[in-house]
């Protein structure tokens, strides 16, 4: 089976710090990316989804190269920590903003948004401003927004979207990132501080530092590792 992503000697410089990265990972999967600030965490989430463009190397999703493609054209959907919403605009019209302009305004659009505000516990949220709504639920229509984009854009990558939450709403959150993974077969790369929303949520776990993936493995299996240095002094005493 082709896999999801694949990362092969993708080289970027940010001010000082020379970054190389390897990644590969499966259609199905949910990979959690941890490491002290600065490592190349969302640097690397950026590279995928093309905001930033790498000095050489390549990045194949579902197969395609996409190195050169513009992140409109990447099958891929990003949420943010911010959630990137239209205060002015409705939870509705957020959430069908995830498709393409050509078919934003159409039946079957409107259709798509109510079901995936339904499907991330918003029913009946659709003409709802999203200035009245909470952080939680702000999150939860940028997920739906994520969710209309499934069919075309499987691989969803999650930048510390859930960093203002606290514990209990994070793993809410995760709780339903993971039921969609496994409901739509999407393939999830989240970026985390939090070591314990990788434990909760993610079948395997890589370690960033310096730039580089130092190491990944099997989530407990990687939090459990005591011959990474960097890694001790990042989980300290968790």
């Amino acid at each position: 089976m082709t896999a999801a992503l694949e990362v092969q000697d993708l080289r970027f410089t940010f001010e000082t710090m020379a970054m190389r990265f390897d990644l590969t990972v499966a259609r199905g999967d949910f990979l959690a990316l941890i490491g002290p600030s600065g490592a190349g965490k969302s640097t690397l989430l950026n590279l995928i989804a093309g905001f930033e463009t790498p000095q050489s190397g390549s990045i194949r999703l579902l197969g395609q190269d996409v190195s050169n493609l513009p992140p409109a054209r990447r099958p891929v959907t990003t949420v943010f920590q911010d959630h990137n919403l239209f205060d002015h605009l409705d939870c509705g019209t957020n959430v069908r903003l995830g498709l393409l302009p050509a078919s934003i305004k159409n039946r079957a659009a409107h259709t798509a948004a109510i079901e995936a505000l339904e499907q991330v516990g918003l029913a009946g949220f659709e003409t709802r401003p999203a200035r009245d709504l909470s952080g939680g639920q702000r999150q939860r229509v940028a997920i739906a927004r994520a969710l209309v984009r499934a069919r075309i854009c499987p691989l969803l990558l999650l930048d510390e979207p859930f960093a203002a939450l606290g514990p209990a709403q994070r793993r809410e959150m995760l709780d339903l990132i993971d039921g969609l993974r496994h409901r739509y077969g999407l393939t999830v790369l989240l970026v985390s501080h939090h070591p314990d929303e990788a434990r909760h949520a993610a079948q395997r776990c890589a370690f960033l530092d310096a730039g580089q993936i130092v190491a990944l493995d099997e989530t407990a299996t990687l939090l459990a590792r005591t011959d990474l240095p960097g890694l001790t002094a990042y989980l300290g005493d968790v």
